[in-house]
């Protein structure tokens, strides 16, 4: 069970936003997506992760005028990324250590997907689910 798997089933489209961009703009961009976060890229490179916490963080400490702060200054960076081959229980462990919710998946320099601990946790329900099916099956059969 690797992250190549969970994407396999929730595909590779990622949401991105350039860091120079508004924290207006990104909110705009998670409300208008229904997502938690964007991935945030500096010059075609990811540069980090923004979060509706990151936006939550700032608001405390900026108040409204965060708005037009740019996104470089409220991202978490630098990115805690994966890789495709990272198995599911890895990845579960890392966003436990690290307390994040998101990460992107890199192969190489390229962004090929973002995968967040509902979409880890649901694969994970899932793989365990079809195994129980399977081994009632078997049981049943014997």
């Amino acid at each position: 069970m690797t992250i190549a798997a969970v994407l396999a089933g929730k595909g590779s489209e990622v949401a991105t936003i350039d860091s120079q961009c508004s924290l207006r703009e990104a909110v705009d961009e998670l409300s208008r997506r229904g997502i938690g976060a964007l991935v945030v890229t500096e010059q075609g490179q990811v540069a980090g992760v923004i979060s509706e916490r990151d936006i939550l963080h700032c608001l405390r400490q900026h108040g409204a005028a965060l708005l037009d702060l740019p996104v470089a200054g409220a991202m978490t960076a630098p990115a805690i990324t994966v890789t495709p081959d990272m198995p599911v229980l890895a990845a579960l462990a890392l966003i436990t250590q690290r307390r994040i919710r998101h990460l992107p998946v890199m192969k190489g320099d390229a962004l090929v997907g973002l995968v967040s601990i509902g979409d880890l946790v649901k694969y994970r329900m899932e793989r365990i689910e079809a195994e129980a099916e399977a081994m009632r099956t078997y049981i049943q059969m014997a």
